[in-house]
């Protein structure tokens, strides 16, 4: 069975997505660590409340985010985490733990990659006026969302609520997460 992290910033939806699945039996995986930056953010909540160990730690409590990022890869080294799962991580990472984790680590994107990429793709993508939008999972590497890209689902929306348009993406992310992560874990 494969051991999952999940980095998450912010509220946690599809974290919480994952581990239920995980939890569940539809993913054969067992979450095994949320590591967040922010320890105020919702995210650690959903983890408390799924019985999930939590990393939590700002940045600013460590000399660099170097020193940050090797203690939460000894942490990773110690749960012998085999996938790490970025949902909601609003921090790029450095080429250390990219590198420790190449081919293992993986991210969730509400947009089309190769378009609309960095942390306000629906609201550049609205503004633009595309009338397909969609989400991605690829393998993170060292160019911001410019890993292999392993799915994408996409949907028409010619709206004009961005409110409405964030509830689809997110409704399209849940499920395109979770059997991609399931597609992984029996590989």
């Amino acid at each position: 069975m494969k051991r999952i992290a999940i980095f998450a910033s912010g509220s946690g939806t599809n974290f919480q997505a994952l581990a239920e699945a995980c939890q569940s039996g539809e993913i054969d995986a067992e979450v095994v660590l949320m590591v967040s930056d922010r320890p105020s953010a919702k995210v650690n909540e959903r983890a408390e409340r799924l019985g999930i160990e939590r990393w939590s730690h700002s940045i600013k409590e460590f000399a660099d985010k170097a020193a940050w990022e090797r203690q939460v890869m000894a942490v990773l080294e110690e749960k012998q985490v085999d996938l790490i799962c970025l949902a909601g991580y609003m921090r790029i990472l450095g080429d250390e733990i990219i590198d420790a984790y190449q081919g293992r680590m993986i991210n969730i994107h509400p947009s089309l990659l190769p378009a609309f990429k960095g942390a306000h793709a629906i609201e550049d993508a609205f503004r633009y006026g595309v009338k397909v939008y969609g989400v991605t999972v690829h393998y993170v590497n060292k160019e911001l969302d410019g890993g292999k890209i392993i799915a994408q689902r996409s949907f028409p929306y010619e709206g004009n609520d961005i409110e409405a348009l964030e509830a689809m993406i997110h409704a399209t992310e849940y499920p395109l997460y979770i059997d991609t992560v399931k597609r992984l874990c029996e590989r």
